[in-house]
């Protein structure tokens, strides 16, 4: 059997470093896309089409950019850690021009059917029926990877909730958010504690009048930013703190790490701790989470038991009115285009390492990047994908049908024993252990014994570095010449975005700026400010914050508060105020002197005392004397 000709279904990540994979090999891919361009679900589109993925506006990866490229194609070393969609579309336009990929791929162009040839168990080929300008054509192909991703379905479980048919207000699936425009002054509460849920929740805080965030079991939150301000997979995902994990009972790694987030904030007290280990399910990246529970802005509740014509009621049997809802619920595993055939992917959709569905008679069909990793998806698709066209080109050999669900079994038994039941759990993967197991499959795991005998240097770099990509690049089949370097420049590429500041010295502090403000008139706020102290160490000593008042408060709270002091102590009539312009000087208690010129004009018969209540915000004491 001579495969020659490969189908690769999906122009994303996964799509794109299999087209690669499959010329490095001197194979003859074909890909088809849907859309009209590459980039699967980091192309933002306004008004996405059903079947493909959505994202909002802002979205930012959860994995940095020494973790997430291609092993043979580093970042730019000025690109920032952390990518926005627009700066991971550049990169993956570069890579696909770099590499010459554009010419092997067919936009426009959706696969409605792949099925078996009727010699299939002895060619191994697939017919794959393609629509393209309202035609459709087959197509035989003697391989097919299936780089669809599962981002494109939403799931979205309007069933379970009650009463939403009597909901008078807009929802949708975060599949369709795309910035928070259409929330301004609303109650929103949003369903899901995922990065999307978490993403969305927070965004639209900063404009709603209040957003709740409704989890069935919680979540622990991570942040992008780790120790010494490193970026957090960066520094934890190294050989060497994999090896040290190995011989350390789960209970207490579990704990290290319960222990390292809740020292960042506690997240029994922001009602977000889950009833389950850190480790046993799917964590959530959030950096401002926190930030927005405790300025007020997200409320954390329970789920939902009911909605109503107008409110949600919550499990606690709390309810609040509400304007509109937000499902970040998640997506459906699915492949349309596939025959209902128990041939292909049985009712559990067993798959050998999560790519090979064992029970073909031929291995010509594989999954690329189906797989939940904890890390970064593109250098996982990449490493499946190579190994793939080796073994469609008969270059490595998979074990029998029995032994592949062997291995399927055991490693069920392993997920089910140290995780949550979950949908999503049946494929997440520890991030080295499965490029290590694939890599081993094809023969590219970097022998460290080796690489520390004749180059010292690259070996502690490995094994004491960051994980990257590049250490699969090393040896064996598709070796590039550029690993070594790769691997011994990454903390560069990692500090250079960081270090855009020239430091000097340190001098004197830049004087003024409160007065650079105010000579432009009177103090202006932007809609969105909160205070930076909290209310118990910020309220006047004769007159606590209510009780009720969150710690850090926004603007508007802090004028409710300086209105009940003033009614309070009955301090009104004693304040004049200016409705009208006219010039006026600020003269600072013990300065000598004052400081003229802030153009401001009132009628003669009124004398400025101070400035309405903004300037008590500020925190300036200040007396205002009129000019003559």
């Amino acid at each position: 059997m001579k495969v020659r000709k490969i189908a690769v279904i999906g122009a994303g990540v996964s799509g794109l470093g299999a087209i690669k994979s499959c010329l490095e090999e001197g194979l003859e891919p074909l890909c088809f896309e849907k859309s009209n361009d590459i980039g699967g679900l980091w192309k933002y589109e306004e008004t996405p089409e059903d079947g493909r993925p959505g994202i909002y506006k802002s979205l930012t990866s959860n994995t940095s950019k020494e973790m997430t490229a291609f092993s043979d194609f580093p970042f730019p070393d000025h690109y920032p850690n952390y990518l926005h969609s627009s700066r991971m579309m550049e990169y993956l336009r570069m890579y696909t021009r770099h590499f010459g990929l554009m010419k092997h791929i067919k936009f426009l162009s959706k696969v409605c059917t792949v099925r078996k040839c009727p010699d299939f168990s002895s060619s191994g080929q697939w017919d794959v029926v393609v629509e393209a300008d309202g035609k459709q054509k087959t197509y035989i192909f003697d391989g097919v990877m299936t780089c669809s991703g599962h981002y494109t379905e939403k799931y979205l479980p309007s069933q379970d909730f009650e009463g939403i048919q009597k909901f008078r207000g807009s929802y949708l699936h975060s599949w369709e958010y795309k910035h928070p425009d259409d929330f301004v002054g609303k109650r929103v509460v949003v369903i899901g504690l995922g990065n999307s849920g978490a993403d969305v929740a927070g965004e639209i805080s900063r404009v709603a009048e209040q957003v709740f965030l409704s989890t069935r079991q919680g979540a622990w939150i991570w942040s992008r930013v780790w120790d010494h301000g490193n970026p957090m997979d960066a520094t934890l995902f190294t050989r060497y703190n994999r090896t040290v994990e190995k011989f350390i009972p789960t209970f207490l790694l579990n704990r290290w790490a319960e222990n390292k987030l809740n020292a960042r904030f506690n997240h029994a007290n922001y009602g977000l701790q889950p009833k389950h280990r850190i480790f046993s399910h799917q964590t959530v990246f959030s950096d401002d989470l926190a930030k927005h529970i405790i300025t007020g802005r997200v409320l954390m509740k329970p789920n939902v038991k009911e909605f109503t014509a107008t409110s949600a009621i919550f499990e606690d049997d709390t309810e609040e009115e509400i304007d509109a809802i937000v499902f970040a619920t998640g997506y459906s595993w699915t492949f349309p285009f596939l025959e209902d055939d128990s041939g292909i992917l049985d009712s559990q959709r067993s798959l050998f390492k999560f790519v090979f569905p064992p029970q073909l008679e031929k291995p010509t069909l594989a999954f690329i990047g189906m797989v939940q990793p904890a890390g970064a998806i593109i250098p996982t698709s990449e490493l499946q994908s190579r190994w793939v066209v080796h073994v469609f080109k008969g270059l490595k050999i998979l074990p029998s049908e029995s032994d592949m669900m062997a291995d399927i079994k055991r490693r069920r038994k392993k997920m089910a024993k140290e995780s949550v039941r979950s949908p999503r759990k049946t494929r997440r993967v520890q991030y080295i252990d499965y490029m290590d197991e694939i890599a081993s499959e094809l023969g590219v795991k970097p022998n460290l014994l080796s690489f520390l005998l004749w180059d010292t240097k690259l070996a502690k770099e490995i094994f004491y570095g960051p994980c990257t990509p590049y250490q699969y690049r090393l040896q064996g089949p598709g070796r590039w010449s550029g690993a070594r370097q790769a691997i011994l420049t990454q903390r560069d590429r990692i500090l250079k975005p960081l270090r855009t500041r020239a430091l000097t010295p340190s001098g004197s502090p830049s004087s003024g700026p409160l007065w650079e403000t105010l000579k432009s008139g009177h103090p202006w706020i932007y809609k969105s400010l909160i205070s930076n102290t909290s209310k118990e160490m910020k309220g006047f000593s004769n007159y606590p914050f209510p009780n009720h008042y969150l710690k850090y408060l926004h603007y508007s709270r802090m004028m409710e508060y300086l209105r009940m002091y003033s009614r309070y102590f009955g301090l009104m009539k004693h304040v004049q105020f200016l409705p009208h312009k006219k010039r006026y000087t600020i003269s600072f208690p013990g300065s000598e002197g004052s400081r003229s010129g802030l153009s401001q004009t009132t009628s003669p018969k009124e004398s400025p005392a101070c400035r309405q209540p903004k300037l008590g915000l500020l925190g300036l004491h200040c007396h205002v004397s009129q000019l003559r």
